[in-house]
């Protein structure tokens, strides 16, 4: 029994200081550091830092703004600048919607394209 107490007496702070101690080094292999390779997460970009966001995101987020209203229409207008002209052709996307003149046509129209978009993550 007293040859176990003294063992263990002997090698625990051994074991204790073996963990303790940090390597001066990094470790290496061939002369050259070992590079550490983490998998890639979705949210792995720079702090801070968002992904921009694609004109149809930008589009859904103008529709939390209350509808037929003069911020929902300057909300569309900062992605898609006006470009009023004369006689504009039927829009066929919804960039084509920057063409119409009249802010409530031009509001109806970014509406009915932005209501067809399936609902993208945020």
């Amino acid at each position: 029994m007293r040859k176990i107490i003294l063992t263990l007496a002997i090698l625990y702070p051994a074991a204790a200081l073996a963990q303790g101690a940090a390597p001066a080094d990094p470790p290496t292999v061939g002369g050259k550091p070992l590079v550490v390779v983490g998998s890639k997460k979705s949210g792995s970009a720079k702090k801070g830092a968002e992904k921009p966001l694609s004109p149809a995101q930008k589009l859904q987020a103008c529709q939390d703004i209350d509808d037929a209203t003069k911020e929902r229409l300057n909300c569309y207008d900062a992605i898609y600048k006006p470009q009023p002209k004369p006689k504009a052709p039927a829009a066929k996307s919804v960039s084509d919607c920057r063409f119409l003149k009249e802010e409530d046509e031009r509001l109806t129209c970014f509406n009915g394209f932005a209501d067809k978009i399936p609902k993208l993550p945020r």
